[in-house]
């Protein structure tokens, strides 16, 4: 923190001798000890649930404000049409709302360095006839007002002149897949990431084609001439990336949703409809230290909640645990599912606690679950190939690259343990955040429908 606080006053001492009496930007943050952030409310941006303000673009606000040493006031908007006005009078002083960088928008507003890539995606029902191009549409789209979605359209145009589109600020992008999922309208456009998301909780909705390759990603600035904010925002992101610092963010949200299954996903939400209610008890007094939502996710990967479920290894019940483990944490009936589930969350808290001290959460649980499809000892073995790499041994993000080699002869000859399916086990992590991600979404709709 010192540090930071260094930089800002060195770079408001070069920006105030530029700038007339002082005046910059960096001056008046400084001087209030505050920056004033905008985003749009989303999945994959910024939302509040029952563990408080989460989102990508919060966290990574969050830690900018850290970086130069103020607070940080976050302004939630929900439409495009007054998030830009107010950067434009300075009532902001970024849009950190996961904004692709396009011509239009170029030549209004200046730009952060970038840090992530999306495309636009053309999004219809489960069920329907996919289109494959604009001219195969036969319905209603609707996008947002003034979004890149917009830009894309009216591009389009020129070459599909037949293309029609409505365009609101009544709905956020939410919203608006919400609306394709009670047929209210017929098509939308949706960046990837925010689809990526919200396709854990509705797997009804499909891609029609892709509507833009990859577009760069960045913070939004008012243009002026005003360089003392931009300065330090150069620095900021080159000090994240560098550090791995942007990996973790991005692998916390978008790290386990790239993979999308339909079948597996709506079978997920049947049975947490249908099945989950028979163990839920189970799981929330057995989870212990554990959200329960955790253990069951868990429980789901290993076994679909089937207590009578059977691996060709040898492994049984509700949480698939083999016979030595059975004997360990005092289980005498693996198709015994109360026992089975009491088990599972003794062995998987056993094999937390084993994770060293210094791997912090929630690496050491991803660390943990690894070591529950795979043994602790191969884990290590492949932490082992990542510190060899040079990449950080105690960061799942970078640990879950190096997973898959321990199936590549020319690196398990050289471990401890020897061949392992690790490219099996950073799926099965993978999945159990999607199948806990769902379980969290579900409970807080019930807790918005009790409230209303």
């Amino acid at each position: 923190m010192l540090r930071n606080r260094c930089v800002l006053l060195c770079v408001f001492l070069l920006m105030s001798c530029s700038e007339p009496n002082g005046h910059t930007q960096l001056n008046k943050i400084s001087a209030q000890n505050k920056i004033r952030i905008g985003t749009l409310v989303g999945a994959s941006t910024f939302y509040q649930n029952s563990e408080g303000e989460q989102g990508f673009e919060y966290e990574l606000a969050q830690a900018f404000a850290d970086f130069i040493g103020v607070e940080l006031e976050i302004v939630p908007f929900f439409n495009l049409s007054d998030l830009f006005p107010r950067l434009e009078n300075g009532n902001i002083d970024i849009i950190a709302s996961g904004l692709s960088i396009n011509e239009t928008r170029l030549n209004k507003y200046r730009f952060s360095p970038q840090y992530r890539e999306i495309s636009q995606k053309l999004v219809f029902k489960q069920g329907q006839k996919r289109p494959r191009n604009f001219t195969q549409l036969n319905g209603n789209l609707t996008v947002l007002a003034k979004s890149s979605h917009s830009d894309s359209l009216l591009e389009a145009k020129q070459k599909f002149e037949q293309l029609n589109w409505n365009e609101t600020d009544d709905m956020d992008e939410s919203e608006l897949l919400q609306a394709i999922i009670d047929d209210k309208i017929d098509y939308t456009i949706a960046d990837s990431s925010t689809l990526s998301v919200f396709r854990r909780y509705h797997p009804q909705l499909s891609i029609g084609f892709s509507v833009t390759k990859n577009e760069p990603v960045a913070w939004m600035l008012a243009k002026n001439t005003d360089d003392s904010l931009y300065a330090l925002l150069i620095e900021f992101f080159g000090v994240i990336q560098k550090n791995g610092q942007l990996n973790i963010l991005e692998e916390k949200y978008f790290g386990h949703v790239r993979e999308f299954n339909y079948i597996n996903t709506l079978s997920f939400i049947k049975a947490t409809k249908k099945v989950l209610p028979k163990y839920k008890h189970w799981f929330e007094e057995y989870a212990k230290d554990l959200d329960w939502r955790l253990l069951a996710a868990m429980s789901y990967q290993e076994s679909m909640w089937d207590p009578r479920a059977k691996s060709p290894t040898g492994v049984r019940g509700i949480m698939m645990i083999t016979q030595a483990t059975a004997k360990q944490v005092g289980v005498t009936n693996r198709l015994e599912p109360e026992q089975n589930i009491r088990g599972g969350g003794i062995y998987l808290s056993r094999l937390i606690n084993r994770i060293p001290d210094r791997i912090m959460f929630p690496d050491k649980l991803w660390f943990a679950l690894a070591s529950y499809n795979l043994g602790w000892g191969h884990v290590n073995d492949a932490r082992k190939l990542t510190e060899q790499s040079g990449a950080d041994p105690d960061k799942w993000v970078d640990v879950k690259k190096y997973l898959p080699f321990l199936s590549k002869k020319r690196y398990y000859r050289n471990t401890r343990y020897g061949y392992a399916r690790g490219d099996v086990a950073v799926t099965y992590v993978d999945n159990i955040r999607r199948y806990y991600d769902t379980l969290v979404w579900l409970d807080d709709q019930e807790v918005v429908a009790s409230q209303e």
